[in-house]
């Protein structure tokens, strides 16, 4: 299925093998918790494969050289919460300095609309390359509203990484953000009359601290 060029579904071997276990329904929160960092872990490396840079010069034991080195402070990390949440520790098993930033959102219960609860960023958000976190890209409304909000307050460099998505929601981000890069594991079937994604992997919040 095609989205677009600023869309990337993973068709990784490893990558499809940690997702065979995360969907199962006997596998523990710890093992959930795991797999979710280490599956982000393996779509980080893609996703950040044009991050800024600047060159260095570096002393090895026999003489100086020039090196290419990420640039100090030019990437944060932003969770939706509660589930984005576990997708941070992946992200920083390869990027251990980049900055974290949190959006809390609810959807109301009678227009099913999102709404911000909670915002905090990192200083400079503006000029940095935010990477906008949500394991589960069911409908886009609230990943939606989460890069509208980054926009709002001036961010120009906006990605998204899920681990499960729908075909819905991937065309609703792409249609309302065209611009954005998203980056998901893999592309389940469709939602069903709830908004839950099939076959899916139940809740992602629930399932990673073991609230249900």
């Amino acid at each position: 299925m095609e989205f677009g060029p600023n869309v990337t579904v993973f068709n990784h071997p490893l990558i499809q093998h940690k997702i065979a276990i995360l969907r199962d329904k006997n596998t523990n929160t710890k093992m959930f918790r795991e797999l979710v960092a280490e599956i982000t872990a393996l779509m980080t490396f893609e996703c950040l494969k044009d991050v800024p840079t600047r060159v260095v010069t570096v002393e090895t034991p026999l003489e100086t050289c020039p090196q290419t080195m990420v640039l100090e402070n030019s990437v944060a990390v932003i969770p939706i919460l509660r589930a984005g949440l576990g997708m941070v520790n992946g992200v920083h098993m390869l990027f251990p300095t980049a900055h974290v930033g949190h959006i809390g959102l609810y959807r109301d219960e009678k227009t099913l609309e999102p709404h911000e609860y909670y915002c905090k960023l990192p200083d400079g958000i503006e000029d940095k390359l935010c990477i906008l976190l949500d394991p589960m890209l069911a409908t886009g409304g609230s990943v939606n509203a989460a890069i509208s909000l980054l926009k709002n307050r001036g961010c120009l460099n906006i990605r998204l990484m899920s681990i499960i998505a729908a075909p819905e929601g991937i065309k609703n981000v792409v249609k309302e953000h065209p611009e954005i890069k998203v980056f998901v594991a893999t592309c389940d079937r469709q939602l069903n009359e709830n908004g839950y994604i099939l076959p899916g992997l139940g809740d992602a919040g629930d399932r990673l601290f073991g609230t249900k």
